[in-house]
């Protein structure tokens, strides 16, 4: 589980909130949760060898503030290769999956869980719409999570 955003700009650390809310849940036995801040090629050694990625970040989808929506597989892909970017991490998330192909390390399971930002501004909290959907998005991820290791099983 990756989270992406920096949380010195308010909902942009969305991601970051999600998988620090998940790693203060009870542990999940083969699943590595981190914190990917503003993203970078660095994070691409994290996709070796891992047969399934959630990413969780803040996405611009058009929805109120604090909506949760997932997007697997291709519908991932799709939403990443769009023109305009919703965030400047989708714009790195894209490049580092392009990178994780052409070396043949991308996770054939794959999803964004994306956080419709209120607020992108400088400041340490979320905002009140995001702080409310934070234990939703948490149980959407560990709900997928323990789902792909029950397929694994």
């Amino acid at each position: 589980m990756l989270g992406l955003g920096n949380v010195l700009q308010g909902d942009d650390g969305v991601g970051v909130h999600v998988v620090r809310w998940l790693a203060g849940q009870a542990p999940m036995t083969g699943v590595t949760v981190l914190d990917g801040g503003t993203i970078g090629a660095s994070l691409l050694v994290e996709l070796e060898g891992v047969n399934a990625l959630l990413v969780a970040d803040a996405v611009e989808s058009g929805q109120e503030a604090g909506q949760v929506a997932l997007f697997q597989g291709a519908e991932m892909d799709r939403l990443l290769a769009r023109p305009r970017a919703g965030s400047v991490h989708e714009a790195g998330l894209a490049e580092l999956l392009d990178m994780a192909r052409l070396l043949g390390c991308l996770p054939p399971r794959r999803a964004l869980l994306g956080i419709q930002p209120r607020t992108i501004a400088w400041g340490d909290t979320l905002s009140l719409p995001l702080a409310r959907s934070l234990p939703e998005a948490g149980r959407r991820a560990r709900s997928l999570l323990e789902e792909w290791q029950r397929e694994d099983a």
